[in-house]
């Protein structure tokens, strides 16, 4: 997939869109994988099926998890914080 044709879609405010630009994508995944339960209802369900595949698929990479306290607000500062010193990639769960 090509970069150019990528359309990113912002749930927070159109009335002014944010100019995103997407990260360059690692070649290889290693280190800690932070998988973020937002709170939503069946969140932990996704993130424990998703941590069974990344222990199958990739045997050497460490998930380590953490939740918000609430879906209705952004993580907590220390949240981010410790995702930020303890992985090298986040996955947010969304479900319901």
């Amino acid at each position: 997939m090509t970069t150019e044709n990528l359309v990113i879609l912002d749930p927070t405010d159109e009335r002014e869109p944010v100019r995103r630009e997407l990260t360059q994508r690692p070649e290889t995944i290693s280190g800690t994988i932070a998988l973020l339960d937002i709170s939503k209802p069946r969140g932990d369900v996704f993130l424990n099926r998703l941590e069974s595949l990344i222990a199958e698929r990739l045997p050497g990479v460490a998930t380590k998890r953490y939740m918000k306290p609430t879906v209705a607000r952004p993580a907590p500062e220390d949240v981010k914080q410790a995702i930020r010193q303890e992985a090298d990639f986040v996955i947010e769960a969304l479900a319901d």
